[in-house]
């Protein structure tokens, strides 16, 4: 299933596995390049169901964070002291275009909650992402603002969560806060270790993010898919209710979680309504959280997260959202009208100024069921 590097290394490091090959781009049959990458799917018990690569390899949370970073808002009483929507959850658990849409969404509830938007430190780097927005404000002479970037709604947690605390809401995003106090508590909850034994480092948008191996990412994945099912005496069951508002509030608002042209998160939600949850994080990396219920082709019918990490950093753009379609084709968790649905995301093309078919990004993998090969 893996290879190990014939390479040597440091005592006490961990050795590193040659990723297999997951995407390939084909130009009239000649393979141009390759991207590598590791899958995993496990249960909300942590077992492996399915798998390729390295399922141990350490990788930072990055947005993949963005459900669980919610969750001490929610838990603080944050729903009902600022009335929030679902639309409001899911722009603050995901990362959104800064189309017009969402900005409007952040606005009101900035304007609801008594909170400033100026306070927003996520920066305006890359912002927005919609590219028809960013014509737009090119055109009309605009700068865009913070809010226009795709960490804003996540950002906009933290504020709210300061306000209902009282707590000071300058510097949120240094450790020492308490709004970042919490997330560490939330994640050490989520992932069954304790807060100062985690591992951090710092996200683009300058609020810390997390390092995990690939499959305890899927393993919150998977509890974010059912989290109703975590038993009473388990201790991440404390987080079941807010998982469930933020897991529903998702679901019911996929353009809210990414935009509305052309996500793939988006997307992949949209072509199976109800059943998936999905969100993608820099650097080639996607986690998945699939409800439970029947799937095409497989026996489960228990509620399971993937991940999927690209060796290159998604550096070409279609090699995550290739790998992650077939992924998730290979769980039984797309049916055929949702693989139409998503053709352009599982084989994107590349086209001539004519609109000829150039080249195509072809998954070529097979996860391993691990039932089987113990069996």
């Amino acid at each position: 299933m893996t290879v190990t590097a014939p390479r040597a290394r440091k005592p006490g490091t961990r050795t590193r596995l040659v990723a297999p090959i997951l995407v390939r781009q084909l130009r009239n049959g000649v393979e141009e390049s390759v991207h590598r990458g590791d899958v995993v799917e496990v249960d909300a018990t942590g077992r492996v169901l399915r798998a390729l690569g390295d399922t141990d390899r350490p990788v930072t949370l990055r947005s993949t964070v963005k459900p669980f970073g919610l969750v001490a808002l929610v838990q603080a009483g944050g729903v009902a002291a600022f009335d929030l929507e679902p639309a409001e959850l899911a722009v603050m658990a995901g990362s959104h275009s800064g189309e017009d849409l969402h900005v409007r969404t952040l606005q009101a509830l900035f304007r609801r909650s008594g909170v400033s938007q100026s306070l927003l430190a996520c920066g305006v780097e890359g912002a927005p992402l919609d590219a028809l927005t960013t014509a737009r404000l090119a055109r009309d002479g605009e700068r865009p603002g913070p809010i226009r970037h795709m960490c804003s709604g996540y950002h906009a947690a933290f504020l709210l969560h300061a306000r209902l605390s009282g707590w000071d809401p300058d510097d949120y995003w240094l450790d020492g806060h308490p709004t970042q106090v919490a997330l560490r508590n939330v994640l050490a909850t989520a992932l069954g270790t304790r807060p100062d034994r985690l591992r951090t480092a710092i996200d683009g948008c300058g609020i810390a993010t997390f390092v995990a191996p690939l499959r305890e990412v899927a393993r919150l994945y998977a509890l974010l898919a059912d989290p109703e099912a975590i038993p009473s005496d388990d201790p991440r069951s404390e987080l079941a209710t807010a998982l469930v508002a933020i897991r529903d509030a998702m679901l019911a608002h996929p353009e809210m979680v990414g935009g509305l042209h052309d996500r793939v998160d988006t997307s992949m939600m949209k072509a199976v309504p109800g059943r998936i949850v999905s969100k993608g994080g820099a650097e080639g990396l996607r986690a998945v959280a699939i409800l439970p219920g029947p799937r095409e082709g497989v026996h489960e019918t228990g509620a399971s997260g993937i991940v999927i990490k690209i060796e290159d950093g998604a550096a070409a753009s279609r090699d995550t959202a290739a790998a992650s379609v077939e992924a998730l084709r290979q769980a039984g968790a797309l049916d055929a009208p949702a693989l139409r649905a998503l053709a352009r995301y599982h084989r994107p093309p590349t086209r001539d100024p004519h609109g000829r078919l150039t080249a195509e990004a072809v998954s070529e993998f097979e996860l391993a069921p691990i039932a089987e090969l113990t069996s």
